[in-house]
């Protein structure tokens, strides 16, 4: 059945802009991006809207639906309360360029900084390494990620205070995990996710696990076995009295 909806959708750049309303026709089987492309093709052709794969893989549309941090491809209009508009709005977490789109270059800059996947040396004749299943299965979850940086958007660190330069947000904690947790890796970053990564500012409301659309357990999986690690190191307090008399004898 075809029938029509309003999109309010925020129309500007950094330097101010407002939300303008759009009617379209829909019909069963459509996601919302579905209607910013009719939208677009039909009264707004300059409106600015990030997209790629339409299937939830590529993380591109990613934005505010309703208030919450949505992919647009993923999300059906059926799902919606279509007797009032449906509010679409940029990530607020990132610097705005135009309309849906958003400046998310600062993820980048912040991966870059994460010390690498640093193997062990092979433990087998042939040049190969013996893991344990459980111990892959445990980090194969972290390598669903599509980086849509919805979780970084709702995060209420990054969201509402911007401490951007203090915090990597938990998509970059669960890549962390991803290496921290990984049999082979030898690297150690802990010391690194208390000062540089920030990992206290989380007070882990699970807000990021709620809007992941790869079903990523982030806070219980990622963030809390991390700062496990952190209060293993620096607030034990056995452990950091073995660590005085340690430098003592040295």
């Amino acid at each position: 059945m075809i029938m029509k909806a309003d999109f309010q959708i925020w129309r500007g750049n950094a330097s101010g802009g407002k939300f303008e309303t759009y009617s379209t026709e829909i019909a069963e089987g459509m996601v919302v991006l579905d209607a910013v492309h009719q939208i677009q093709a039909a009264h707004a052709n300059d409106l600015a809207v990030r997209w790629n794969c339409k299937a939830g893989k590529c993380g591109s549309c990613s934005a505010e639906i309703n208030g919450i941090p949505k992919l647009m491809c993923m999300t059906r209009l059926s799902e919606l309360p279509l007797n009032k508009p449906v509010l679409l709005q940029p990530m607020k977490a990132f610097p705005l360029i135009k309309d849906l789109v958003t400046d998310v270059s600062w993820n980048f800059t912040v991966k870059k900084k994460i010390k690498k996947f640093k193997p062990r040396p092979p433990d087998a004749q042939d040049g190969t390494w013996r893991m344990l299943q459980q111990d892959i299965d445990r980090v194969q979850e972290f390598r669903k990620c599509i980086e849509c940086f919805l979780c970084q958007d709702v995060c209420h660190v990054l969201r509402e205070h911007q401490l951007h330069a203090a915090f990597i947000g938990p998509r970059f904690l669960v890549h962390v995990a991803a290496l921290e947790m990984h049999p082979l890796d030898i690297e150690d970053r802990v010391e690194e996710l208390k000062k540089a990564n920030g990992i206290g500012y989380c007070n882990i409301t699970k807000c990021c696990t709620t809007v992941c659309p790869e079903d990523i357990t982030i806070t219980d999986n990622a963030i809390i076995p991390l700062k496990e690690r952190v209060a293993d190191r620096f607030y034990d307090p056995l452990k950091k009295l073995f660590r005085i008399f340690r430098s003592i004898n040295k």
